[in-house]
């Protein structure tokens, strides 16, 4: 857990950093106007897409180095035995059906879950859990697989990506409004910003991120179902909800945060609105199981 913690700590203070430095290359010299009383809102809004979209590429791009360390995935290179030879021989095969490259393939410790990720259809990781392997059969194994290698042939990465980039634009842009707002007419700040305008702008931004996430969560689901049909389509139907029902009658753990949003299951929000999974029963009746 405190590995988890730390690498999620680093890659934030390494996405920060590169972007001051993007800030810095570009001129930008902050979004006050020149008597640093009322706000610049072309360079705010240079600001919040920097921040907004620059934060979830730079996340897209760093995603198969994250996901590997944060679930702790073995990339298959030699198979070691007949389990890791079917599993690379199957996502290969089913990645050429699709049109994609071949994606790396791993696998790591849990229950059974497993993830796909990567910066373009060409580039990307899927990995599977040695529960999953364990507790299906084959073709429900190879429905999962198939589910996976159809978000990489959705492009799902790089379209929730400008999702999200969108998103934090919106948030980090209205945020400083309204922080500012505060600032200046409840705090009474004449100039620059005080440490309450500062609390205040960053409470609007987790307050306004919690409301925008229902968006990304919305296409999130979404995108799980485009995903099960595009695994019976690579697969079978009957596979697919087989596979589904599996995961319905069994105990899953969590995926690491950074990578649950990715996951075949999980991401069990305190309402419907926050979950990036649909539940089970209704993916199945989807799949008109």
């Amino acid at each position: 857990m405190l590995k988890r913690v730390a690498l999620f700590l680093l890659t934030n203070l390494m996405v920060i950093v590169l972007l001051s430095v993007v800030l810095r290359l570009i001129g930008f010299t902050g979004y006050f106007d020149e008597q640093g009383i009322g706000l610049d809102y072309g360079s705010l809004a240079v600001f919040a897409a920097v921040f907004g979209f620059g934060g979830s590429f730079i996340s897209l791009f760093m995603s198969k180095w994250v996901a590997k360390r944060a679930a702790r995935a073995r990339v298959i290179t030699t198979p070691a035995n007949a389990t890791e030879a079917w599993l690379l021989e199957t996502t290969h095969r089913l990645a050429d059906k699709a049109g994609v490259g071949h994606p790396e393939v791993a696998i790591f410790e849990g229950a059974p879950n497993a993830f796909a990720t990567g910066w373009n259809r060409n580039n990307s990781l899927v990995a599977v859990s040695t529960g999953l392997l364990r507790q299906m059969n084959e073709s429900e194994a190879e429905a999962v697989i198939g589910h996976e290698i159809a978000h990489v042939a959705n492009g799902d990465m790089v379209t929730l990506t400008l999702i999200q980039g969108v998103v934090n634009t919106f948030v980090i842009f209205f945020a400083r409004i309204a922080g500012h707002f505060v600032d200046r007419v409840i705090l009474k700040t004449e100039r620059g910003r005080s440490m309450g305008g500062f609390i205040a702008t960053i409470v609007f931004e987790i307050v306004f991120g919690i409301l925008a996430s229902t968006v990304v969560m919305w296409f999130s689901r979404l995108r799980e179902y485009r995903a099960d049909e595009g695994g019976a389509q690579l697969t079978s139907r009957s596979a697919m909800i087989s596979a589904l029902r599996v995961l319905g009658g069994r105990q899953t753990e969590p995926l690491p945060e950074q990578i649950a949003a990715f996951g075949i299951t999980g991401g069990e929000g305190l309402s419907a609105l926050f979950r990036s999974h649909p539940p089970i029963e209704k993916r199945i009746a989807a799949l008109g199981g």
